[in-house]
């Protein structure tokens, strides 16, 4: 009841106040369209409409700022096209002429004003009709004694039910009559409150909503892509300056052992132990570069069990704690994964931290993952640097991620990937 009473004030006062705003818009609309399309031969009238295009910028958006509590969602806001860098000013005033959201407002501002109108006249006439009915006992008798029941035409009506012509049975009529109205009340002005936020919707959200929805997955795609060139180059570089260089190594000593054989048996026993030595070596580091790639872990038992085996190896004590109860996507379990071990590498390498935290929690639509440590702090995701990676493993999954990394300490990574 009470958060219908909420929609209902909400809707009126939107039914209201878009009145105001669909009528400065309709008015700015046609007299620019007018002046400007009536001169534009002269080249006085292109001027005049990018200016009301750039006026209805402001009178849209106070139209458009009205919308999500009418229609209960959040409402993505346009972006408007703009001139290249380095433009004139002229061409900077005159680019919003080929913006196709710019073109929307204007046609929002025509669509609009009849419903409004409509909208207004209505919610102020059944809001009146409703309240004089209702409380038409708290001030009927005053009329009925001060005017006289032949001016009321309300007694007219009991007489035609066959009620006489008291102020009783005309309290009744009008109270009746109330009930209805106010029964009425809410869908009459929720449904002209929501014809207007959909108009709205329709145009002063596609293009921009549209523009937006494009941008983040350009932007997701170009993380993806640079989170995915850069963890080729470091497993290139781990595999060029560790298992290569310890193959070449192996190579070397098991031609000295060909050599010694036959000379020096106890040489070439020693040269075959070091080079036994350096294949254990090279399959650690390969394991180690094929847990960085995809660890098998993470396929078979999850993201929990991966976090897990990841902690226990890591070179500085870490404070695991999860909050999951089921698989998610692939990327999405593999995403958490790197962000958690690029944190913890890079804590490793840099933070000189004697102690890290890891907490990962499901909210439902996402997962939060918060990594701390208490070393010196001063972090930074500039390139060349242990975490220049993260940003796009998170961006490339349309999450997003903050660092609180000040001089002297701690350090913390609260990172949200979508998991729905």
């Amino acid at each position: 009841m009470l958060k219908t009473l909420r929609q209902l004030g909400i809707d009126t006062g939107y039914n209201l106040s878009s009145f105001a705003i669909a009528l400065a818009a309709f008015v700015v609309t046609v007299t620019g369209l007018s002046a400007g399309s009536g001169t534009v031969a002269i080249w006085v009238g292109i001027p005049v409409l990018a200016a009301t295009m750039f006026a209805m910028r402001g009178l849209a958006a106070a139209g458009r700022a009205q919308l999500p509590l009418v229609l209960r969602r959040k409402i993505a806001k346009p972006r408007y096209r703009r001139a290249p860098e380095g433009s004139s000013g002229l061409r900077r005033f005159l680019t919003i002429l080929i913006d196709g959201q710019a073109w929307l407002n204007l046609l929002w501002a025509v669509a609009v004003f009849p419903v409004a109108v409509a909208s207004f006249a209505i919610t102020i006439a059944w809001w009146s009709t409703t309240l004089a009915t209702l409380l038409y006992p708290l001030y009927g008798w005053i009329i009925w004694m001060a005017v006289g029941r032949e001016d009321q035409g309300i007694v007219y009506a009991t007489e035609w039910l066959g009620w006489g012509d008291s102020y009783l049975a005309a309290s009744v009529l009008a109270v009746l009559g109330g009930l209805v109205f106010a029964a009425t009340l809410y869908p009459v002005v929720r449904g002209l409150a929501l014809a207007q936020a959909h108009i709205g919707r329709g145009l002063l959200t596609t293009v921009g909503g549209l523009h937006q929805r494009i941008d983040v997955l350009e932007e997701s795609r170009d993380a993806a892509t640079s989170a995915e060139a850069d963890a080729l180059r470091r497993i290139e570089r781990d595999i060029h300056d560790g298992p290569q260089q310890r193959l070449v190594g192996l190579g070397m000593e098991l031609a000295r052992v060909r050599r010694q054989m036959e000379a020096n048996p106890e040489a070439a026993q020693k040269t075959l132990e070091s080079a036994i030595s350096q294949t254990r070596d090279t399959i650690d580091e390969l394991r180690a570069l094929s847990r960085g790639i995809a660890p098998p872990i993470l396929t078979d038992r999850g993201l929990e069990a991966a976090l897990a085996a990841l902690t226990a190896r890591s070179n500085v004590p870490v404070d695991l704690e999860t909050n999951l109860d089921r698989r998610y996507r692939a990327n999405v379990e593999s995403t958490v994964y790197f962000v958690v071990a690029e944190a913890l590498t890079n804590t490793a390498k840099h933070a000189d931290a004697t102690q890290a935290s890891v907490t990962v929690d499901d909210w439902g639509d996402r997962l939060v993952v918060s990594i701390g440590d208490n070393g010196v702090g001063g972090a930074h995701v500039a390139k060349g640097h242990g975490l220049s990676g993260l940003a796009d493993r998170i961006k490339a999954t349309e999450g997003g991620w903050t660092l609180d990394s000040p001089e002297g300490g701690p350090t913390v990574i609260v990172a949200e990937v979508p998991c729905e």
